[in-house]
């Protein structure tokens, strides 16, 4: 008998969180792979299902994924947010049902990369 483990959808941003992006868009450069990122990728795809959200070309993002070997991991590529478990992006904030500290959250918003 085969049991299949039924795995939760990831949706995770591919700049800033899986290369070195740091607010300068190029739409034809993409920034170095972040340290670390291939090993997350491949720990997470032993539970997850990977989808990469990116508002980049499609084609140069899968590209870039096969150029550093993490298209193994990875269930496909989107530039729409399609329903996932979890989004990982490194510009969110978690709605916790407080209006007045997510509006305090959001005017004090820094990405990680401001710091």
């Amino acid at each position: 008998m085969v049991v299949y483990k039924y795995k939760k959808t990831l949706l995770i941003d591919f700049d800033g969180v899986l290369n070195e992006y740091c607010g300068e868009f190029n739409e034809n450069v993409i920034p170095p792979l972040k340290c670390g990122a291939k090993e997350f990728l491949e720990k997470l795809s032993d539970d997850y299902l990977i989808k990469i959200f990116t508002s980049r070309n499609l084609r140069q993002v899968n590209e870039w994924l096969k150029k550093h070997n993490l298209i193994q991991y990875i269930e496909g590529v989107t530039n729409t947010k399609e329903p996932a478990f979890l989004q990982i992006d490194d510009r969110c904030l978690k709605f916790e049902g407080d209006y007045d500290n997510i509006y305090k959250q959001i005017s004090d918003f820094k990405v990680w990369y401001k710091d």
